[in-house]
């Protein structure tokens, strides 16, 4: 996953993105975000972590492939989380149950889930406080890693929100709109009640 090719990001087209999202009047005192837009927004965002000349190819494995790889460390990066780390917080045993308990705890933050490896990658801004890159080093032996430039991650398109059968990513929690990311701190709480948990457990 780590790579070394840093992402650019153009001026302006985060605004430009930003500028879909401006809300549409219904009735007096009522303003809505078309899904559509907001999704379009989203998605320009995710792709303006590429050089222009990669974005289409970017929407291609998206249509293709149903994940794109994405530079991290230019306006997001990841926490990347083992299942078994975060399947003991959560107390449904029902398909789903751990997305559901992902999106209340990190509050609607992002997080994309790759079924294959059981792990799951919370999207948290791009200059992650010095004190998380410090925990990090501790979280190595849990098979934590945070992840920033230098590295790619494949980011499902933004309507792929359930598990595949081809055990394709999806989003765990869907990014609901462009540049709301998961707290590092939340992420670091979670990630100390997941190691509480483990160590609580009785050896097998």
């Amino acid at each position: 996953m780590d790579a070394d090719t840093a992402a650019g990001i153009q001026p302006g087209e985060v605004s430009g993105a930003l500028s879909v999202l401006r809300p549409t009047g219904v009735e007096p005192g009522v303003l809505i975000h078309p899904t559509a837009g907001r999704r379009l927004a989203t998605e320009h965002w995710l792709l303006a972590t590429l050089p222009p000349p990669l974005r289409d190819q970017a929407r291609w494995e998206w249509q293709q492939y149903r994940v794109a790889m994405l530079p991290l460390g230019g306006l997001f990066s990841a926490v990347r989380i083992p299942e078994c780390l975060l399947a003991p917080l959560s107390t449904s045993t029902e398909s789903g149950g751990l997305d559901e308990f992902l999106a209340e705890a990190l509050d609607g933050g992002p997080v994309i889930c790759d079924p294959r490896f059981f792990r799951y990658y919370m999207l948290v801004p791009a200059g992650m406080p010095a004190t998380l890159h410090q925990m990090a080093e501790a979280w190595r032996a849990l098979d934590v890693g945070c992840l920033g430039s230098g590295s790619y991650l494949g980011v499902p398109r933004l309507d792929a929100v359930n598990r595949d059968p081809g055990l394709a990513s999806y989003w765990s929690v869907p990014m609901g709109s462009t540049a709301v990311l998961c707290t590092p701190l939340t992420v670091a709480r979670l990630i100390a009640a997941g190691r509480h948990c483990v160590e609580a457990e009785p050896d097998a």
